[in-house]
């Protein structure tokens, strides 16, 4: 399921929103705690730089 997000997040980081909308739903489907910390440094480290604000906004709800 994450190699499955992080492709989705990949095709759709054009578009903030669309980006956000589906980061959300990617956190939603990690169930492991380890997963999400792997997943969320990768966020991070490819998409950092275009969108931080939306990364920070969207791992703190969690």
């Amino acid at each position: 399921m994450i190699e499955l997000s992080k492709n989705i997040l990949t095709k759709v980081s054009f578009d903030k929103q669309l980006f956000q909308k589906e980061l959300e739903k990617s956190i939603k489907w990690i169930n492991k705690s380890e997963d999400l910390h792997s997943f969320r440094e990768w966020c991070m480290i490819e998409f950092g730089h275009l969108y931080p604000s939306v990364l920070k906004k969207v791992f703190n709800k969690r």
